[in-house]
């Protein structure tokens, strides 16, 4: 089988983790990696993920959750989010940031930067924000076969309370909203769900050439 296909075969929405078993550091350095390398509109990367290992936040975090006991027993909870206002401090930062790496004057970058803040101009406040939005999925798709290909177990989450994880974060005053979260660590081996046959639409049903 393809290593690709074996690795996104092999991954479920896990329903119980073992507690006791933890994501190394060289993992999480890699899926940290993979989100950071993830591709977004224009390079702007118009999101932040929280890292949440403290016991204390995620018990306050569960009821938020529809109790689900993935925020808990995970090894890490990763909380990602969007910004809310995308504005001209945001690409000008991007721009000092494409500058230095790629050791060019930051003269150079003043038409592209110019072309963003232009397009940003043309969104309303609510177009801003869900356009933000999108760029968490994208990276939600991504980090999932990253953390496949480590054997490293998720459960990719939109069962929550948005507004509570906001307000038990902090991250209204950040400019910032909770889009996903995503439990990452080892299956349970009560979870039944693993040895269940994914259920996934046919390819005559799914694809069509034109």
């Amino acid at each position: 089988m393809n290593k690709i296909v074996e690795d996104l075969t092999w991954r479920y929405a896990t329903k119980k983790f073992d507690p006791t078993k933890k994501v190394s550091d060289e993992d999480l350095a890699t899926i940290k990696e993979a989100l950071r390398l993830t591709a977004t509109s224009f390079g702007l990367q118009t999101m932040k993920f929280l890292i949440i290992e403290d016991p204390e936040v995620r018990q306050k975090l569960q009821p938020a959750s529809w109790g689900q006991t993935q925020i808990t027993d995970a090894s890490h909870l990763i909380v990602m989010c969007s910004y809310i206002d995308v504005n001209n401090d945001h690409v000008d930062h991007y721009m000092q940031d494409v500058a230095s790496t790629r050791e060019i004057p930051i003269e150079a970058t003043a038409q592209f930067g110019d072309y963003i803040k232009g397009a940003l101009t043309n969104f309303t406040p609510e177009e801003t924000a869900n356009w933000s939005t999108k760029q968490v999925y994208i990276a939600m798709g991504q980090v999932l076969h990253a953390c496949a290909r480590l054997r490293v177990d998720t459960t990719p989450m939109e069962g929550f309370d948005p507004a509570a994880y906001d307000e038990i974060l902090g991250l209204s005053a950040k400019n910032l909203k909770a889009t996903l979260v995503l439990p990452i660590g080892y299956r349970h081996e009560e979870d039944k769900n693993q040895h269940q046959a994914k259920v996934r639409k046919s390819h005559d049903v799914l694809f069509e050439t034109i």
